[in-house]
Order: structure tokens, then C-alpha cells, then sequence
């Protein structure tokens, strides 16, 4: 409106005053909208790569996942000129066949698969962290044992998990060894990570858990489980694992983030809007965002779970030094089939799309 003002004042001025010729004066008029079009010539030549984006997550109503859910509520998504699709599958394994099936662009999951991706020779890139612990915890049933005393223990028991080949079983098998125990020695079982699991493990169909919260609170807080292991404490997960063990992340396949860097960026920088809220928030104030089916009926539940876990997530997106070796040392240990010499872990993550995310929306 400004440059049409100018331009119809300026073509009286000079029709008035100078008296233009004709073509002089549709000249100047050309010149005048041509100027007046080069934000939105500008502003196209910003646009992500793709708008159009499906992010598949296993538990999506996971605390693990909690910056993907906050991004979306409160607009970060389309705030970046992204329309994105969140698809929730039954566990990390399963949003990653979404990915590689082509049905969906970006993997909201567990950082370790971008290492074990690079071994099948299906690289993977995570660009924006969400968690800095694992944030999984064991517990076993005290119905069906309530003499447990060790990890040893559980020998030949029934250990649910999120999903088969999910992180939550990576996670348990390494805990299991620090036991002397093999997967062998157990028989996993899939219960997923919400209502699902809560009744697994009060109905006796498994005698322990390895899960997120709310599930560990709410099984907790009743008196149905006990902990036996729990990485949602920073400290103990480094002092379990050795250093920090990446958790929830974006990723994609390295293809994907090589042709679409403005699109990567633009999903990067709502993700890191989101961890930077969330480290700020109130646990009254994330249950007023996220949706009511997440409080699984009991809202002093989630408010708990949330502050037990609040450490847990990443508050800048940033992946620490060191991470993906962490990560890869802990693989190691129950997947014999990853030779380390031949993984390169500085292709599996990135921390470039979270450094100009930090440069428009530094911490406050």
C-alpha cells in the first residue's frame, strides 16, 4: 500500500509538473510495481524446500517426545512456513520403517538408530536433540516379585517393552548385561508405552518394565512396580552409560537433509523454540498445552512425571561432545553385528541447523 501510494503520487507529480511523456510515465509505473513485488520475490526465495512435511514418532504422549508435541500446540511449525503431519506409531522401530518406507519424511526417535542405520547402509542424519537422557526405567512388578534383589534376578522373566527393537529394549539389554545377563535369558514382550503397559504389568501378563513416564510414575506412585534402574536423572544415566547418551531427536535420512536444508532449518528451529520453552515452563504450564489424553486421566500423575523429568530434556537442541560415541559404545554392547571401525560418527549428527536456530532465537 506504502509503494502504490508513492508511486500514484509520484506519477501526479510528474504528469502535472514535468508533463512526462506517455511512455515515460508507464516506464516509471512498471519500474514502481516491480518494486513493490521484490519482498514476495525475496520471500519465496527463503520458502522451505517441502511445507509439507510427516514427522512419524513412536509415543508421541511421551515426555521423551515432549518438544515435538509443544512445537506443534503452540504453532513453531507453522510459525516456520511448515505444515507439518505427526503420525504415532507403537515404538521407535516402527516410526523408522515409516521413513524408510517412504511414507514418512522425518524420524522423531531414539538417537542411536541414526548409528545403527549408518551400519546397514541406510544413513541417517539427527539434527536437533530433544533429550539429553534416555529417560527409561526398569521396574519389576511386586505382585510377581516381590523378592527381587538383583538384576540377576530376572532370569527367564517376562520384560515388557515400548516395541521389539525399540530403544526401550536397547536400553534394557544393556542393563541386563551390567547384570550378566544376555536378551537370551529374557523373553521381551511389546506393550507399548501408555494405558497399554500400565495394565501388562498389573495383570501379570509380564514381570517387569522397562518404559517412560507417566507409565513409571503412575505404576510407582500406586505401589505396583519398584525401580531397579532409571536414567530420567542426568547424573546417574552419564554415571550408567559412561557420559551423556543422546535420547530423543530429529532425524532423516542424510539425503533428505542434503537436499532440504531450509526445510531442516525451518523444523530445527521450532524444535529448539520448543526445548527452550519447555525449560522454562511450569509443569501447570505444559499441561495447559499439551492434550488432555496425555494427563491419562490423573493430572497430579503427569505433573509429577513432567518434574521428574524436566532435567532430562535438552534445553537448546545442541548435542553434546562426545554423545554419539557414548551411544555407539552402548550399541556395542548388545548388537554384535556393528563393527565401530567402520561408523563415522560425524556423519550420524549435526549440530549446524541448532547453531543458526540459536543465532535467531539465542537463550533468554
Amino acid at each position: 500500500m506504502v509503494a502504490e501510494t508513492v508511486r500514484q503520487s509520484g506519477l501526479f507529480y510528474w504528469e502535472k509538473i514535468m508533463k512526462f511523456t506517455r511512455r515515460t510515465l508507464i516506464a516509471a509505473a512498471a519500474v514502481s510495481a516491480i518494486t513493490a513485488m521484490a519482498p514476495t520475490f525475496s520471500s519465496v526465495a527463503q520458502a522451505a524446500e517441502k511445507t509439507d512435511i510427516t514427522i512419524a514418532v513412536g509415543g508421541k504422549s511421551l515426555y521423551y517426545y515432549l518438544p515435538l508435541t509443544i512445537a506443534e500446540r503452540l504453532g513453531y511449525f507453522k510459525d516456520e512456513g511448515l505444515n507439518v503431519k505427526i503420525v504415532d506409531f507403537q515404538g521407535g522401530s516402527r516410526s523408522l520403517q515409516a521413513v524408510v518406507g517412504g511414507s514418512a519424511d522425518v524420524v522423531s526417535g531414539a538417537f542411536e538408530h541414526t548409528i545403527s542405520m549408518q551400519a546397514k547402509k541406510q544413513p541417517m542424519t539427527a539434527f536437533v536433540l530433544q533429550g539429553r537422557a534416555p529417560q527409561l526405567t526398569m521396574v519389576v512388578s511386586n505382585k510377581r516379585m516381590p523378592d527381587y534383589k538383583q538384576l540377576s534376578d530376572l532370569k527367564g522373566k517376562k520384560i515388557g517393552v515400548t516395541a521389539p527393537g525399540s530403544s526401550s529394549q536397547m536400553v534394557a539389554n544393556y542393563i541386563l548385561a551390567k547384570g550378566g545377563l544376555t536378551p537370551k535369558d529374557v523373553a521381551f514382550i511389546g506393550v507399548g508405552s501408555s494405558s497399554g503397559a500400565v495394565a501388562a504389568l498389573r495383570s501379570g501378563q509380564i514381570d517387569a518394565l522397562i518404559n517412560l513416564d507417566p507409565v513409571i510414575t503412575i505404576l510407582t506412585k500406586s505401589g505396583d512396580a519398584k525401580i531397579v534402574a532409571d536414567t530420567r536423572k542426568v547424573k546417574e544415566s552419564e554415571s550408567f552409560f559412561g557420559g551423556t547418551l543422546p535420547a530423543g531427536c530429529l532425524y532423516a535420512p542424510a539425503s533428505f537433509v542434503e537436499k532440504n536444508p531450509k526445510t531442516v532449518q525451518a523444523l530445527t528451529n521450532a524444535i529448539v523454540r520448543a526445548d527452550q520453552w519447555i525449560s522454562k515452563a511450569s509443569a501447570e504450564d505444559v499441561a495447559k498445552v499439551v492434550p488432555e489424553s496425555y494427563l491419562m486421566g490423573n493430572r497430579d500423575i503427569y505433573l509429577a512425571g513432567f518434574e521428574g523429568n524436566r532435567e532430562a530434556l535438552s534445553p537448546d537442541g545442541k548435542f553434546p561432545d562426545g554423545c554419539a560415541k557414548i551411544s555407539l559404545n552402548a550399541l556395542t554392547t548388545v548388537n554384535d553385528k556393528i563393527d565401530p571401525s567402520k561408523i563415522d560418527l560425524n556423519k550420524v549428527y549435526t549440530n549446524k541447523f541448532v547453531e543458526e536456530a540459536l543465532k535467531k532465537y539465542p537463550a533468554k
